[in-house]
C-alpha cells in the first residue's frame, strides 16, 4: 500500500483552478513524487464549474481516487463549496475557510486568489516553499513576483491555523 495524497481543486472557469492544480502537480514532481492529474470542466465557458484532482505519492496509478474522496479541498469560489464539500475524506482538510482571507488579502486583484490559496495549501503539506515557487515560475508567464507575494501571505496564514 502506498501513501497517496489526493487534492481537489474546484471553482469556476477563469479563476485559475487548472493553473493552481498544475502548479501543485509540478511541485510534487519537483519533490520526486509520482503524480497524476485530471481536469473536469463544466460549461465550456468562463464561469462554468471546474474541478481538478491532483494525486501524488510514491506510486499513483489513477488520477481519480477510487472512492471520490479527497485529503484536501481547495475551493476558489465560495458558491461552489456546497457542491464539493462531501468529497472530503474523514479527517481531511478543507482550506475553504481561508477563501475569505484570500479575498481580503488580494483586494481588487482577484486573479491572485489561487496563489494565496496555494500558499495555504503549501502550509498543510511537506513540500518546501521554494519548491512551490519554482513550480510557479514554470507555470506563470507574467506577474510572477506578485503571485509569489500572495503565495507567501497564504503560506503564513496557513501555518497560523
Amino acid at each position: 500500500m502506498t501513501n497517496i495524497t489526493t487534492i481537489l481543486f474546484y471553482g469556476i472557469g477563469g479563476q485559475g483552478v487548472l493553473t493552481a492544480a498544475e502548479i501543485c502537480a509540478r511541485a510534487a514532481l519537483l519533490e520526486q513524487q509520482d503524480v497524476k492529474k485530471t481536469e473536469i470542466h463544466g460549461m465550456a465557458q468562463r464561469g462554468g464549474s471546474v474541478e481538478s484532482f491532483v494525486r501524488f505519492g510514491s506510486s499513483v496509478y489513477s488520477p481519480l481516487p477510487v472512492d471520490g474522496k479527497a485529503d484536501v479541498l481547495v475551493c476558489l469560489h465560495a458558491e461552489e463549496h456546497a457542491r464539493f464539500s462531501s468529497k472530503l475524506n474523514d479527517g481531511g482538510k478543507d482550506i475553504s475557510p481561508f477563501l475569505t482571507r484570500a479575498d481580503a488579502a488580494v483586494g481588487e486583484n482577484k486573479k491572485f486568489i489561487n496563489s494565496y490559496m496555494l500558499g495555504v495549501l503549501a502550509a498543510q503539506l511537506t513540500f518546501l516553499p521554494s519548491t512551490w515557487e519554482t513550480a510557479m515560475e514554470q507555470v506563470f508567464k507574467r506577474n510572477i513576483e506578485e503571485n509569489k507575494t500572495f503565495f507567501r501571505q497564504g503560506f503564513i496564514e496557513g501555518k497560523r491555523a
